[in-house]
């Protein structure tokens, strides 16, 4: 979206070269965590990974602290308040593993 790339080289990043791949049920013994941006999508993360029974899928914000979710601008127009949200999330998400 050209609101995302705008807000990302106002903070010198290139989202060239990043791409996402489609979650797949054998992922959840791949990884130590799945995280999700809003609610609907820690729902979806569930029910195709079919359950959650080792607490590895989580929403961004929580590791800042938060259960409320990314703002998407999608919906909202709004890339300042998503990007804010994105950083403090990603920000937590450093603190948690230690970095």
């Amino acid at each position: 979206h050209y609101g995302t790339v705008m807000k990302l080289a106002q903070f010198g990043i290139v989202p060239a070269n990043k791409y996402a791949e489609q979650l797949k049920r054998s992922d959840y013994g791949k990884y130590d965590l799945i995280i999700g941006m809003d609610d609907a999508n820690v729902r979806n993360i569930i029910r195709i990974t079919g359950g959650d029974a080792q607490n590895k899928v989580r929403k961004l914000l929580s590791f800042a602290g938060s259960e409320r979710s990314i703002s998407d601008p999608w919906y909202t127009g709004d890339f300042d308040t998503t990007y804010s949200d994105i950083k403090e999330g990603c920000d937590g998400l450093m603190s948690y593993l230690g970095l």
